[in-house]
């Protein structure tokens, strides 16, 4: 298969995968609903990292030997499955948010600055971790990636070849859910939203809930 024949067909197929709702969308739209553009574009970044383990292992030949596993299968559809109940169940816990108090007085510019810095790093790898292991564990991505580089490409492809379908795929992902995240926090969206932020986060993570316990009992 030439090169961009493949490349033409890797763009389609993929961006129609990536497209379809699944935890990812669900987590990406809850982060940025609740937390905003630059949460939602971090947890983006967490899921396309998490694409690069599924693109590693298939190219060295393990995602055909993990789709035909079924104790494998099990046993990553459990851990998917228990991570999104993980998720959800901190979602249906979200609170409304109370005032923030202005009047509590702060040492100096410098302790403010300490602080913020220190919460915002805390706070983007958690989300990035949030990102990546809700791709890491979707039991689904074994068999998508045994369709992808045995039926779709043929198997005497070159490794260079490979690498870049692969960090296309990335690609395609990345730029999928920045898109998502911009339409979501469109000023006017975010604002309508913002008011019922708990209320946003209960919701998703009643539905990450139903995800992860879906796939458990399909795994029994």
């Amino acid at each position: 298969m030439e090169f961009w024949h493949g490349f033409l067909l890797i763009t389609s197929v993929h961006l129609l995968a990536a497209a379809s709702p699944g935890p990812d969308f669900v987590l990406v739209s809850q982060q940025t609903l609740a937390k905003g553009r630059r949460t939602g574009l971090i947890c983006s970044l967490g899921i396309t990292l998490g694409l690069a383990i599924h693109i590693t292992y298939s190219v060295l030949g393990l995602a055909t030997l993990i789709a035909h596993s079924q104790p494998l299968l099990t046993a990553i559809k459990w851990l998917g499955g228990s991570y999104l109940v993980y998720l959800g169940w901190q979602g249906i816990q979200a609170k409304a948010k109370k005032p923030v108090d202005l009047t509590v007085a702060i040492d100096s510019d410098a302790d403010i600055s300490i602080k913020k810095a220190s919460i915002d790093t805390s706070s983007t790898s958690s989300i990035l971790r949030r990102g990546f292991f809700c791709n890491v564990f979707n039991p689904k991505a074994p068999v998508y990636f045994v369709a992808i580089f045995t039926l779709v490409l043929s198997p005497n492809i070159p490794l260079w070849q490979l690498a870049i379908y692969g960090v296309w795929m990335m690609v395609l992902q990345m730029a999928w859910f920045s898109t998502v995240v911009m339409l979501l926090s469109i000023p006017a969206i975010h604002r309508r939203f913002q008011r019922f932020e708990h209320w946003i986060d209960r919701v998703l993570g009643t539905a990450m809930i139903v995800l992860g316990l879906n796939l458990i009992l399909r795994s029994r």
